[in-house]
C-alpha cells in the first residue's frame, strides 16, 4: 500500500476515536515529568495505530509514545504520537493532533498529521511534496523575519530554573526580531502553520522523536529547513535507542531559518 494512502486511512480512523473521547476524559500527569499528561485516548489510539502498522507492514519497527518500541530489525521505523498536545486535549482544547511518521534508517521519508477539530489532514512523502487536504502547501516566500509570525514552544524546567530563564531571554530576542510570537502548544499544528506559510518559523527545545519525524518530512517537503536549535541536522540513527532522548528543533523557510539561527546564536540546546 502507498504510504500516504495508508496514513490517510488510518489517521481518519484515529480521528474518529479521538472525537469519541474528546471532552469526556481527564489527564493524569506522567511520573517524573509535570509537563507530560496521559489520557485513555492516547492509549486507545496508540494501540489502534500500532495494530494497523503491524497488519500492513509486519516487518517494520514501531515506536509509539505510550507503548515504547517494537524492534523487528528493520531499516524502516514507524514513529507514532497518538495524541500530540495531550494537555490541550485533556483540557477540552481543540489544539491537538495525531501524528505518524516513517523513518528509513535515519531519514524521515513519509509523514501524516490529522487535526480532528480543524478538519485538516497533512501528508507528505519524500520527493513528492506536501499537502493539506489534498492541496499542495509551501512555506512563505517572505524574506524578512520582521514581517512574519514566529511560534515558540517552551516547557518549564523546575529542576533547572536557569534553563527556563535563559530560554525566555532568547524568546525575547526572537520577539523583537519578528512581527509577533504565537504558540498553540501543539507540534501537530505549529510546524504545519510553517509548512503552510502562515508562520515564518517554529522553535522548540523540549520534544521527543515522535514530536519530530512526521512534522519534519511534511515541513521539508513544503520547502522548510528543519534542524536542531543549534543548526545541526537531527540524528535519528538507531531510533529505537532514542526513545528517551530530548530533541530540539528550529523549522523555517531557508531565508528565515538563517535569521532565526543568527538570533539564537548557539544559546539554546
Amino acid at each position: 500500500m502507498d504510504y500516504r494512502e495508508f496514513m490517510k486511512q488510518e489517521l481518519a480512523k484515529a480521528a474518529e476515536t479521538a472525537n469519541s473521547f474528546f471532552g469526556k476524559v481527564s489527564g493524569t500527569v506522567k511520573t517524573g515529568d509535570n509537563n507530560q499528561v496521559l489520557t485513555e485516548a492516547d492509549i486507545a489510539i496508540g494501540k489502534q495505530l500500532v495494530a494497523a502498522v503491524q497488519a500492513t507492514y509486519p516487518d517494520h519497527n514501531v515506536i509509539d509514545e505510550e507503548a515504547g518500541g517494537i524492534d523487528k530489525k528493520s531499516r524502516f521505523t514507524w514513529v507514532i504520537d497518538p495524541i500530540e498536545a495531550t494537555s490541550n486535549f485533556a483540557a477540552g482544547l481543540p489544539q491537538y493532533g495525531i501524528m505518524i511518521g516513517l523513518l528509513e534508517d535515519a531519514t524521515p521519508v513519509a509523514g501524516g498529521i490529522i487535526a480532528p477539530a480543524y478538519g485538516k489532514l497533512y501528508l507528505a512523502e519524500k520527493g513528492k511534496g506536501a499537502t493539506c487536504n489534498g492541496n499542495p502547501i509551501h512555506v512563505t516566500d517572505e524574506p524578512d523575519l520582521l514581517n512574519v509570525l514566529v511560534s515558540y514552544g517552551i516547557d518549564g524546567h523546575q529542576e533547572d530554573p536557569e534553563r527556563t530563564i535563559n530560554e525566555t531571554r532568547v524568546m525575547a530576542d526572537i520577539i523583537l526580531g519578528c512581527r509577533n510570537m504565537r504558540n498553540t502548544g501543539c507540534e501537530a499544528l505549529d510546524p504545519m502553520y510553517v509548512a503552510e506559510g502562515r508562520y515564518g518559523g517554529r522553535v522548540n527545545t523540549t520534544s521527543k522523536i515522535w514530536d519530530n519525524v512526521a512534522p519534519q518530512i511534511i515541513a521539508e517537503e513544503a520547502g522548510a529547513v528543519w534542524t536542531s536549535v543549534s543548526g545541526t541536522l537531527p540524528d535519528y540513527s538507531n531510533p529505537l535507542a532514542r526513545i528517551e532522548q530530548n530533541f530540539t528543533f528550529c523549522v523555517a523557510s531557508p531565508a528565515l531559518h538563517q535569521q532565526l539561527q543568527t538570533i539564537i546564536g548557539g544559546r539554546l540546546g
